[in-house]
């Protein structure tokens, strides 16, 4: 499926490459299409990995391996299929993965636990065997490709590629951070968007990188959604390869351990977003801010139930200033809300203070800000400290267009 890029796309970033990190891509041949759609990044030994993975009770294969391959802290390759999920396919599915874990173990010398797989596309069609050995053994020979080519790669509806970088140093030592994703539908995920990988040549401890990835995904993909939709797919990992000469950072009190996660925490937050910029017919990137709630988890939900009500995302995409489809959503959200507390805001103009439309309230400077392609909506609840920011888009007949002809 040719898609133009989408009025929200950014060029691609220039990424650091990261020593200990070696990405090859082919044409495995998983649809009908001429394109890389099989991505192989090499690591080198000693490098750990972090991950988090969707929450969906239909997990594919390769999550629930995941799953397990993360525990153990230690990884030496990433296989990534794009075009097929291989999601609610059995045994058959599981078999398939097992296959592309064991013939990249072969061809690198390392354990098959330490091979890391994600597929992504359609839903119910088992992984072929035979083009993913075929691919895979292509991918072994094929020459090292660039950070673009390998986002590219990796993406199925997406119209650009999506990569961010940041940099910390550590005992005096500079160390690199490159990160690329996918992803542009089925995104309102309970942890991550659908795929994503950071690599960075700093030296961290399996642990401290997981509790690392797991707060920073809780401020930036778990507060990002398209359509309300999980995906069975959902992954993102983080490889730590060591090569940096930086000294190892093993806890949160060593030095440099703050300013790798401010890093970290960058990467995660500029590729959550770009997911955004590229949802499925978007015309324009939202961002609600929610304060005065009950909590900060309290603020994220009610922010997230704004972010996925049909009516809100579709007011937004006419430019229509529809300040009662907030508040609707704001009293669905199932969270602590006060109705004569609370105010409503576009582009920093309150069109509602305490429970009450502003007497002098003049819509044209909100219908000029929400007529452009970047919104802000701010919501304050006026009931306690809690805070957060969600990111979204909003809903155009272009992702029906997109989504009625997924599989054809």
């Amino acid at each position: 499926m040719d898609l133009p890029p989408s009025p929200l796309a950014r060029p691609f970033p220039e990424l650091p490459a990261i020593a200990g990190v070696t990405a090859r891509t082919v044409n495995a041949g998983y649809r009908d299409w001429t394109r890389s759609d099989l991505t192989l990044v090499e690591l080198a030994e000693g490098t750990t990995v972090a991950g988090v993975f969707t929450q969906s009770a239909c997990a594919s294969s390769e999550v629930e391996l995941g799953r397990e391959q993360v525990r153990a802290g230690t990884a030496r390759a990433l296989v990534v299929n794009a075009g097929n999920s291989n999601a609610f396919t059995g045994y058959r599915g599981r078999e398939a993965v097992k296959q592309i874990m064991e013939q990249v173990a072969g061809g690198l010398g390392c354990e098959a636990s330490q091979v890391l797989v994600s597929s992504t596309g359609v839903i119910g069609v088992p992984l072929p065997k035979d083009v993913a050995r075929a691919g895979v053994e292509a991918a072994l020979a094929a020459e090292p490709v660039g950070w673009e080519e390998a986002a590219n790669a990796i993406g199925t509806t997406d119209t650009f590629a999506k990569g961010a970088a940041a940099s910390a140093m550590i005992g005096g030592t500079r160390v690199e951070l490159a990160g690329i994703i996918k992803g542009s539908g089925m995104i309102a995920p309970d942890m991550a968007t659908m795929l994503g990988y950071i690599f960075t040549d700093a030296k961290v401890a399996p642990a401290l990188l997981q509790e690392m990835l797991s707060k920073a995904n809780s401020a930036t993909f778990s507060c990002i959604t398209v359509d309300g939709d999980t995906s069975t797919s959902d992954t993102v990992l983080v490889f730590a390869t060591g090569k940096s000469d930086a000294p190892e950072i093993v806890s949160w009190n060593d030095v440099g351990a703050d300013a790798f996660y401010a890093a970290l925490l960058s990467v995660c937050r500029e590729l959550a977003q770009l997911v955004v910029r590229d949802g499925e017919g978007a015309s324009k990137f939202i961002t609600i801010s929610v304060s005065g709630a009950a909590s900060d988890e309290s603020a994220r939900r009610i922010g997230l139930s704004i972010a996925n009500s049909p009516l809100v995302k579709t007011a937004i995409a006419g430019g229509d200033a529809n300040w009662g489809r907030v508040v609707m959503a704001v009293g669905k959200a199932g969270e602590p809300a006060d109705r004569d507390t609370l105010s409503i805001g576009f582009g920093g103009i309150w069109v509602a203070r305490d429970g009450q439309p502003l007497p002098d309230y003049d819509e044209a400077p909100v219908a000029k800000h929400l007529a452009g392609e970047e919104i802000t909506v701010e919501v304050d609840m006026g009931i306690g400290e809690g805070r957060a920011t969600v990111w979204t888009c909003d809903l155009t007949h272009g992702y029906i267009d997109i989504n009625a002809d997924y599989r054809s």
